[in-house]
């Protein structure tokens, strides 16, 4: 989402929605549909203005939704999931320049699921090429599994705020 991170959702309840990038949270602040919870340290400026960029933002209205008992899988959360580390060789990498390897490759009959893909470093990611780790002589720096929705959130504050939900929703 653009150069500037993801802002949380959470409805009136603090039940976590989702993601929005800053710009739809910002529209929705100066449209009176949320309040922000927690501001980012990030700054945007205007003509004649200058705003803070919102962190956690909190629904004005209930919104009834079937509640998402799972984390999507997607190449973003992944990455999130493994804190943008690749698994192999530990070093912290931009999202650009990261990777999704699959621990059973495709071409033996792994599969696009939590447990079966980690981040990975364009460079370990060669050295693999489509063997298993086992097979390449290669060791996961951690065991790869599917989180739920607040093992997401904390792992997703931590990294971008160093700390957790329960200390950002303080009131």
């Amino acid at each position: 989402m653009a150069s500037l991170e993801a802002v949380i959702v959470v409805n009136a309840g603090y039940e976590f929605l989702g993601l929005v990038s800053w710009q739809r949270a910002m529209t929705m602040v100066f449209t009176g549909k949320v309040e922000v919870v927690k501001e980012s340290d990030k700054i945007v400026q205007t003509v004649t203005r200058t705003f803070r960029v919102p962190a956690v933002i909190r629904l004005l209205k209930f919104i009834r939704r079937i509640y998402r008992r799972e984390v999507p899988f997607s190449r973003k959360n992944v990455l999130v999931r493994d804190s943008f580390v690749c698994q192999y060789c530990g070093g912290e990498y931009s999202a650009g320049d990261l990777t999704i390897d699959h621990i059973i490759p495709k071409v033996q009959g792994g599969s696009n699921e939590w447990t079966n893909v980690v981040t990975c470093c364009r460079t370990c990611n060669i050295k693999k090429g489509g063997r298993t780790p086992r097979q390449a002589g290669m060791h996961l720096i951690r065991k790869p599994f599917k989180p739920t929705i607040m093992e997401f959130l904390n792992l997703y504050l931590r990294r971008r705020f160093g700390m957790d939900l329960t200390e950002i929703l303080q009131f």
